[in-house]
């Protein structure tokens, strides 16, 4: 490679790495495992260090990967007491002897290593003044971090108090990892498969993506965990790693049980070989091990670089994949008709558990990998859960396979498939008539956060197979015989049965919406749209103008919604569910105080709240919302990405210019937890 070749390679190469760590850390959907991204980064390091000509202080190699956003920022951002930094990694033992041959040579003084599970995560910077959680930062850019402490306060295993008589500092910082245990992720996967919304794909993007989340009721719902492993404190420079987290684990901060001290690298070693195997058992993401220089003093000796501590190094266990044959493909129709392209495998082991299927998501990705039946493939899971096919070994390819054609038609009822395009899916546009799409509709309507009616997917399939039931109304007018005509149903079933159903008749309007299966209305969109247009027949006859008009709701949303309502048997549905006794419309509550009576309040820019939700919120407070800066107006309430001209326009006219916390503490001062106060009104 000649001196242009390599600029331009590792021009490509920064361009191909920032796109990864936008992917990774700002969407949390990574389009590479982290081997293949280790293995790009390298390639460039090794290229600048050919080179150093070109090297850059921009560059990947030289910075920390930033979860930032840059433009509409929903957090504030903070800088950091302390640098943020990240590891260097290795998947090598023979580096990571060279690694301890290095840091020997770099001092003279004796030490020991600390061993620690890597979990895999999204990193947290905590802040205690008191022994009380005063802050909480997303690691960021390394210098500056989302403010996430709602959000961090709703984690069981984060004490927003420390233990009382602990002796801990006045003020320290403590780094860690929020995660996602596998039961918490199979439950969050398995609602977001039942939703037809995209499903996580690994442990750790899940926990990254819900700590962002702009609801800290949502955020606990999540079943988030913490684990907490660098302490910065006083008192402790010449003490151990080791010893301070003993001490953080007695003030009731959350310590991994699974560190060890090691005297020298074969000890490592051994930890590593023993973790390797043991890793599969835990309820817990793990992708490595991290050593540490145990002794404070002589990690102050050895330092940093730009992006890494010399004293510290993380060993990637390499994911386990296996090489099986594709024996067949089937054609999965969803409950809104999106068709999902399955393989079907022969048995192979992969990380304890056998896996049989593995999901191809569309039609480009078949494409991309040019899968073909009787194709030998190699299968990972990620994040040791999902299975997925990650290249086909083409030395075994049989020379007379032909590239699997996607189906023009319906595989359950026949009809054309059509292709939305921003979805890169096929979807079967028979929603009344599709077996499947009959099934899933009734599911979904049952589910616990929709109408959390006591019936089984079993029983669904037996009702719908019997013609018992075709309108999601047919539920409420099911009699007993029909009902003990199911597989194992006794009266007993029938009676919860029917406390169910008559229980449903409270649920909110919101998950009613929710439950009736329009495409593209999750949780969040039904809430903002109840909140917005009060009732179904609002909804239902609002202009696409008025739709639009409603925060977060777009083009492709809005289509959903004209279509679905244009449908005559749709609209028979709602008329049916209504006089069954369903909510159809936001509840009239009385005011929760007249704290902002005699108010006009003016909002402008972006809340950790919906501007729907505001609005209500400051109208459930007796106020009014202003619809410009008058004399009148009592605050304007700035959020984010303000507009200019309000805040100008405010301090001329001498209005108070407050932020959302502020408001809410005007709104309701005697309320101790403000984020419980907003999701309530909803």
């Amino acid at each position: 490679m000649d001196r242009e070749q390599a600029k331009n390679r590792i021009t490509q190469l920064r361009d191909e790495i920032n796109a990864h760590n936008r992917h990774y850390y700002i969407e949390n959907s990574p389009t590479v495992s982290d081997y293949e991204f280790d293995l790009l980064l390298r390639e460039l390091t090794e290229l600048e260090n050919l080179y150093p000509e070109f090297r850059s202080a921009d560059s990947p190699t030289a910075k920390v990967g930033s979860d930032l956003e840059t433009e509409n920022a929903p957090f504030k951002q903070y800088p950091h007491l302390h640098p943020m930094l990240s590891l260097a990694n290795t998947y090598s033992i023979e580096e990571l002897r060279e690694f301890d041959s290095r840091t020997r040579k770099s001092t003279v003084s004796r030490f020991s290593y600390n061993c620690e599970l890597k979990f895999d995560g999204t990193g947290i910077n905590l802040l205690y003044r008191n022994g009380i959680l005063v802050r909480a930062l997303t690691r960021g850019d390394g210098t500056t971090g989302d403010d996430v402490t709602r959000n961090v306060k709703t984690i069981k295993a984060i004490p927003i108090q420390l233990n009382p008589g602990s002796n801990y500092p006045d003020e320290f910082e403590i780094r860690g990892e929020i995660y996602m245990p596998f039961d918490s992720f199979n439950k969050l996967n398995y609602q977001r498969e039942l939703d037809e919304e995209p499903l996580f794909a690994n442990p750790r993007n899940a926990a990254a993506g819900s700590l962002k989340m702009l609801s800290p009721k949502a955020v606990s719902s999540r079943g988030l965990a913490c684990v907490l492993y660098h302490l910065i404190a006083p008192g402790y420079e010449d003490s151990l790693h080791s010893k301070s987290l003993e001490d953080a684990a007695s003030w009731g901060l959350p310590i991994s049980e699974h560190s060890r001290r090691c005297t020298d690298i074969d000890q490592v070693v051994e930890y590593i070989k023993e973790w390797d195997e043991k890793r599969h058992s835990l309820p817990f993401p793990t992708d490595g091990v991290v050593v540490k220089v145990d002794q404070y003093a002589v990690q102050r000796e050895l330092g940093f670089t730009a992006k890494t501590p010399r004293w510290a190094v993380a060993y990637k266990f390499k994911p386990e994949e296996a090489l099986t044959k594709i024996e067949s493909i089937d054609y999965q129709v969803g409950r809104t008709g999106a068709v999902t392209p399955v393989a079907n495998l022969s048995p192979v082991q992969l990380s304890g558990t056998t896996v049989k299927r593995a999901t191809l998501h569309n039609a480009d990705q078949m494409e991309i990998l040019d899968i073909r039946v009787g194709d030998y493939v190699y299968v990972e899971k990620g994040g040791e859960i999902i299975p997925k096919i990650t290249r086909v070994e083409l030395s075994r390819r049989n020379p007379e396979s032909t590239p699997e054609t996607f189906p023009a038609h319906c595989p359950s009822c026949g009809s054309p498939l059509v292709r939305d395009p921003e979805q890169a899916k096929f979807f079967c546009p028979n929603s009344d008539g599709c077996p499947p799409q009959i099934e899933g509709k009734f599911i979904h309507f049952a589910s616990r956060k929709a109408m959390d009616i006591n019936i089984g997917e079993v029983a669904v399939h037996q009702l719908v197979a019997k013609e018992y039931v075709k309108e999601l109304q047919d539920l409420y007018s099911l009699d007993d015989l029909q009902m003990l005509s199911l597989d194992k149903w006794k009266g007993k079933s029938v009676e919860n049965f029917r406390a169910s159903l008559e229980k449903s008749k409270q649920v909110p309007f919101h998950r009613v919406l929710y439950a009736l299966g329009i495409r593209n209305i999750g949780e969040t969109t039904a809430k903002t749209l109840a909140t917005a247009f009060k009732n179904i027949d609002a909804l239902a006859s609002a202009t696409r103008e008025q739709l639009l008009a409603v925060e977060d709701v777009g083009d492709t949303l809005v289509d959903s919604i004209t279509n679905w309502f244009q449908e005559p048997r749709h609209r028979a549905t709602v008329e049916a569910l209504k006089k069954a006794g369903l909510q159809f419309a936001v509840e009239d509550k009385a005011p929760v105080s007249d704290t902002l009576k005699g108010m006009t309040i003016m909002i402008t820019g972006n809340y950790s709240v919906s501007r729907e939700t505001m609005k209500y919120y400051i109208e459930a407070h007796s106020g009014k919302v202003g619809s410009s800066v008058t004399s009148s107006t009592t605050y304007l309430v700035a959020g984010t990405k303000a507009g200019s001209a309000k805040l100008e326009k405010a301090r001329k006219m001498g209005i108070p210019v407050i932020s959302e916390e502020e408001f809410y503490k005007i709104a309701n001062p005697e309320r101790e937890n403000i984020a419980d106060d907003k999701d309530d009104l909803i």
